[in-house]
């Protein structure tokens, strides 16, 4: 063991001592250094990761390094989550969050990680409504005349959503929560817009980007959309908020990184997403696909996902939504 003076001691202890802020200050400056990776946690195509790429392209030109798209499709997202909920907290780990993540922290109890304490919010991106859609021929044209229905016909009316746990089923669990009618729920987990036009189901709640083109050309009529005003992308469906007070069941995106991330790191990526969002050659590519640009800063949108996580929280446990 070597014996130093107190006065060498102390100077190198004083040095060391800074070296962790040093580093900090050096590593938001530098930042990024290398690629960074955003998480998808759905497969190539889906929207999710449709908008990852489109966010990844725009944060790459703003910060200079490559921002990579990194597909963990599996267990309704709960897989690429995880990945992403484990990964170091340098901010060269992004999630792609969208409003299924806020679904499972209530609808799942076993998982290996907790969504609300393990990640952090760095911005939000875009919201996009689910839409109610029925066969042309289905004697219901409005909302008002569905619920009249429904409540006449109790559980007799099929209902086609994503598969349990979805964002679409869960839009329509609160509505029927709201409303006080009983569909009978029908979970596909691949396309049922076959069915839906042959009449085989009458009803669905779906992602507006699935269904808009069918609703323009008449092979389905749209009743009303999930967000609390109309949608650009379908102006002449009104919001089934015109008719149900104060219901809004949005799907919705952002970016997430794990619990840790240097502040000034998460400031510096809010600031390059927002920016990105503001674009309006980005703005452009979002809305034809239904996706209504929503920039919310890193409170913004860790409120958000706080106030999403407990009112998906209510609906599971008041309709008892159990995992497949």
């Amino acid at each position: 063991m070597v014996n130093l003076p107190r006065r060498t001691f102390l100077h190198l202890a004083a040095g060391a001592a800074a070296l962790p802020a040093a580093s900090r200050i050096a590593g938001a400056e530098t930042y990024p250094s290398r690629p960074v990776h955003i998480v998808a946690p759905y497969p190539p195509g889906a929207s999710p990761d449709i908008v990852a790429r489109l966010i990844a392209q725009w944060l790459q030109d703003r910060l200079g390094q490559p921002f990579v798209v990194d597909n963990r499709p599996g267990a309704a997202g709960n897989i690429g989550t995880e990945k992403a909920a484990k990964s170091p907290p340098d901010g060269y780990t992004l999630l792609i969050t969208v409003s299924t993540n806020a679904i499972n922290q209530t609808l799942y109890s076993n998982l290996d990680f907790d969504f609300r304490n393990d990640l952090v919010a760095v911005a939000g991106i875009a919201r996009v409504p689910f839409t109610i859609v029925v066969n042309p021929n289905f004697q219901a044209k409005t909302v008002p005349e569905l619920i009249a229905h429904a409540k006449a016909n109790p559980g007799k009316v099929d209902m086609a959503t994503n598969g349990v746990g979805t964002g679409s089923h869960a839009a329509a669990e609160l509505f029927m929560m709201m409303t006080g009618v009983k569909f009978t729920h029908v979970p596909y987990k691949g396309n049922y817009m076959t069915d839906l036009m042959s009449g085989q189901v009458p009803l669905a709640f779906s992602p507006l980007p699935a269904v808009a083109e069918f609703v323009k050309d008449g092979q389905v009529r749209g009743l009303g959309v999930t967000t609390a005003a109309r949608s650009s992308a379908l102006p002449d469906v009104p919001a089934i908020g015109e008719f149900v007070p104060g219901y809004v069941a949005e799907g919705w995106y952002g970016l997430t990184t794990p619990k840790g991330t240097p502040a000034d790191v998460i400031a510096k990526l809010e600031t390059a997403t927002r920016a990105s969002i503001a674009d309006p050659t980005l703005q452009s590519r979002m809305l034809p696909l239904g996706l209504e640009p929503a920039p919310m800063t890193t409170a913004e949108f860790g409120k958000f996902i706080a106030d999403e996580i407990d009112k998906w929280a209510k609906v599971i446990k008041f309709a008892d939504i159990k995992a497949d």
